[in-house]
């Protein structure tokens, strides 16, 4: 099954968390921080969106960072994804 976002909404998938520190310290998965860093896997066509044009500033393989409490997480297939619009993307991570 494949998600098809619709307007100005992106699908996203979050990038694994860090296992470890910078100085070698094995991270337990509870004291892991949730990144807020994700990888774009299906991106709308934009285009007229409630009266306003809008246009894709993100494509396919991006890595974005969006807010903390950004999005619809939805389970499909087994795999955990965000619905976002596209003005909820803070930044591309280059």
């Amino acid at each position: 099954m494949t998600l098809r976002p619709l307007g100005d909404r992106v699908v996203l998938k979050r990038v694994a968390a860090e296992e470890t520190t910078k100085s070698g310290i094995i991270l337990t998965s509870a004291a892991q921080e949730k990144p807020q860093v994700y990888e774009v896997i299906e991106a709308g066509p934009g285009g007229l969106v409630d009266g306003n044009e809008i246009e894709m500033t993100v494509k396919k393989g991006d890595k974005v960072i969006t807010g903390k409490y950004t999005g619809t997480e939805v389970k499909i297939e087994g795999e955990e994804l965000t619905i976002v619009r596209v003005g909820d993307i803070l930044a591309i991570v280059e």
